[in-house]
C-alpha cells in the first residue's frame, strides 16, 4: 500500500475520532422560576402563575403529561415547549393563600428518550386575596362584634359546673386560674354592653367564686395554674408544677377584685359575694412566697417538690401585678424591699435604651412578647402610672410600637408582614406552642398582640383589626372571636382560641373605649395603699 494513502487513512481516522458527539450528560433540572421568583419557596405568588422550567437537554413533548403535575394532579396547563424550556401556566385560577407544589417526575424524558434523573418537588404559595371578605361597617360597630363574640368564649363556653374559663376550646374539665381571672372581668363588660343581665352575671360571679372558695385546692392560699372545674383538683402543669402558681393566683385575684368592685350593691347575694371574695384574698399568703424571708417572690411552690422549680418572679414581664397584689395584702403583705431588691433588681429592671429609635423604659432589647404589657395592665391602669424605674404609660406604648416596627422592618422577610399585619406574642403557633418576639419571631401573628394594644396604639392596632377582619376574615374569624394565630408565609390559620389571648382582647378594648375595668381595680382601697406604699403615683390616687 501506497505509504501516502497509508497516511491519510490514519489521519481520517484520528479526525473522524474528534467529530464523534460526546457523551451525553445526566437528564436534569437546571432552574425553576416562579412568577420570576427563583427559590426555593416563593411566597406571594399568582393565583395563574408563569413557571418555567429549564432542562439540561431539550424536553419531549409528548410526555410532559404525565411527567409534570401540580399538587399530585395534572391540572389543565398552558404549556409552552422552548428547546431545554418549558413554560407553563395553570389554565384556570389556583386558590388563594394556599401552599402548591410543582411535581416534576421521572415520566418527563427528553427527546433522546432519557428519563429524568430523579423527582423533584417545587413548593409555592399564591398571594393572598386582598378582596373585603365582609360589608364594611365603622369602626365602634367592629369593636362591638369583636367584643360580643370574644365574650362569647367565657359566657358560653364557660365549664358548666364551676363557670370558670376553660384552658382552650379543647380543653374540656381543664380550667385555667389566670384566665378565668381574665374571664372574671369580662362580666361587668358584658352587663354594661347588654350581653347579659346584672342578675345573670351576678350569678355566675358567685358560682365561680363559690367553687373557688370551697371546692378547689389551695397551696398557702395560692391556686394552682390548671384546675379541674369539675372537682377543682389540680391538673399539673408540668411533672414539678402540682401546686400553688403565685402569678396565675395574681391573676385570678385581679378578677375577683373586680367584681367585688363592680358588684358593690346592698342586695344580700352581692354582699355575700364581696365577703366570698375577701376570704380567698386574705387567705392568699403572699409573703409565705419569698422562700424563707428572700427579697424576691418565688412563682411556684408544690406540697411534694416544694421549691424544686426554683423560678424568681423578676426583671420586666408579665408579673408586675404580682408584687402589686403582694403589696396591696391586707394579711400577708410583702415590705416595699422585696419589691425594690427583687423585682426591680434595684434599679436592673430599667433599659433605657433605644430599639428602631423608640426609648424602651424597661426590659431588654425590644422588649419581648407584647403579653407582657397586657397582663398586669387589664386591671391597673397604666396611664400617668410613675416608679422609681419608669413611666408606665412610655413603657407600654414604646414597646407596642418596637414590635410593630420590628414587623415592618420585617428582617427575616416574611411573607404578609407590615404596618398592617404586625403583632407578636404568646400564642399557638404552626408546630405548637411558643412566645413569640422579635428575638424569637417565627412568621406567626398572634390577633391578641395588636388587638390588645389597642388603648396604648389605637390607630395602629384598628389598622390591624381592619386587616385581621376584613382581608382575613374568613379564615380567622370563629364563632368566638378571632382564633389565636396565622402565618401567611406557610398559609398556615390557628383553629384555636385561648383564654389568656380572648381575654384582653375584649377587656383592653373596654378600657380603651370607657376605661371601666381599670376604674374598678384601680377603685380598690388596698390596691391604693398597696401601690403607695412601693413609691407609684398615679391619677387614680
Amino acid at each position: 500500500m501506497d505509504k501516502h494513502f497509508t497516511l491519510f487513512l490514519c489521519l481520517f481516522a484520528l479526525l473522524s475520532c474528534g467529530k464523534e458527539e460526546p457523551e451525553l450528560q445526566e437528564f436534569k433540572i437546571k432552574s425553576v422560576v416562579i412568577d420570576g421568583l427563583s427559590e426555593q419557596a416563593p411566597h406571594g405568588v399568582s393565583v395563574r402563575p408563569e413557571i418555567t422550567i429549564l432542562f439540561s437537554s431539550p424536553i419531549s413533548a409528548a410526555t410532559i403529561k404525565n411527567g409534570l403535575k401540580i399538587n399530585g394532579y395534572s391540572f389543565q396547563l398552558q404549556v409552552t415547549v422552548r428547546d431545554s424550556s418549558i413554560e407553563i401556566r395553570p389554565e384556570n385560577q389556583l386558590a388563594h393563600l394556599t401552599k402548591y407544589y410543582i411535581e416534576i417526575n421521572t415520566e418527563l424524558k427528553d427527546i433522546y428518550n432519557r428519563s429524568l434523573d430523579k423527582t423533584r418537588y417545587y413548593e409555592f404559595i399564591t398571594q393572598l386575596d386582598t378582596l373585603d371578605k365582609f360589608e364594611k361597617i365603622s369602626d365602634d360597630a367592629l369593636l362591638d362584634s369583636v367584643q360580643r363574640r370574644t365574650f362569647r368564649y367565657f359566657w358560653d363556653f364557660a365549664h358548666p359546673v364551676s363557670g370558670l374559663s376553660r384552658e382552650r376550646n379543647t380543653s374540656g374539665d381543664l380550667v385555667t386560674s389566670g384566665g378565668s381571672g381574665f374571664g372574671m372581668m369580662t362580666i361587668p363588660i358584658g352587663i354594661e354592653r347588654g350581653y347579659i343581665t346584672r342578675q345573670e352575671g351576678l350569678e355566675r360571679a358567685s358560682r365561680m367564686i363559690d367553687f373557688l372558695k370551697n371546692k378547689a385546692d389551695r397551696y398557702h392560699g395560692a391556686f394552682a395554674h390548671w384546675l379541674n372545674g369539675s372537682t377543682g383538683k389540680t391538673i399539673p402543669f408540668s411533672a414539678q408544677d402540682n401546686g400553688g402558681d403565685l402569678v396565675e393566683t395574681s391573676f385570678l385575684v385581679a378578677g375577683m377584685l373586680t367584681l367585688r368592685e363592680y358588684f358593690d350593691g346592698l342586695d344580700p347575694e352581692e354582699v355575700k359575694l364581696r365577703e366570698n371574695i375577701n376570704s380567698i384574698w386574705k387567705g392568699v399568703e403572699w409573703n409565705w412566697y419569698r422562700q424563707n424571708e428572700k427579697e424576691v417572690l418565688y412563682w411556684h411552690w408544690s406540697p411534694d417538690n416544694g421549691w424544686a422549680i426554683n423560678l424568681p418572679i423578676k426583671g420586666w414581664n408579665e408579673c408586675l401585678i404580682t408584687y402589686l397584689l403582694a403589696a396591696s395584702s391586707p394579711t400577708f403583705a410583702i415590705p416595699a424591699s422585696v419589691y425594690h431588691q427583687g423585682w426591680a433588681g434595684n434599679g436592673s429592671i430599667q433599659n433605657n435604651k433605644e430599639a428602631f429609635g423608640i426609648l424602651l423604659p424597661l426590659g431588654r432589647g425590644t422588649g419581648g412578647p407584647l403579653f407582657f404589657e397586657h397582663y398586669t395592665f387589664l386591671g391597673i391602669d397604666p396611664f400617668g402610672l410613675k416608679d422609681t424605674y419608669a413611666d408606665y404609660e412610655k413603657q407600654v406604648k414604646a414597646h407596642t410600637l418596637i414590635n410593630r416596627a420590628y414587623c415592618i422592618a420585617n428582617p427575616k422577610k416574611y411573607y404578609g408582614y407590615g404596618p398592617d399585619c404586625w403583632g407578636l406574642t404568646a400564642g399557638d403557633v404552626y408546630n405548637g406552642y411558643t412566645a413569640s418576639s422579635p428575638d424569637n419571631d417565627i412568621s406567626v401573628i398572634t390577633p391578641t398582640a395588636a388587638l390588645s394594644s389597642i388603648a396604648y396604639t389605637p390607630e395602629e392596632s384598628m389598622d390591624a383589626l381592619r386587616f385581621f377582619y376584613y382581608k382575613l376574615g374568613d379564615k380567622m374569624w370563629g364563632p368566638m372571636g378571632f382564633y389565636d394565630g396565622f402565618s401567611l408565609e406557610k398559609a398556615w390559620f390557628a383553629n384555636s382560641t385561648l383564654a389568656i389571648d380572648q381575654g384582653p382582647i375584649i377587656i383592653m378594648i373596654e378600657n380603651y373605649r370607657t376605661g371601666l375595668i381599670w376604674n374598678l381595680l384601680m377603685n380598690a382601697p388596698e390596691i391604693k395603699t398597696g401601690m403607695q406604699a412601693l413609691g407609684f403615683e398615679s391619677p387614680h390616687f
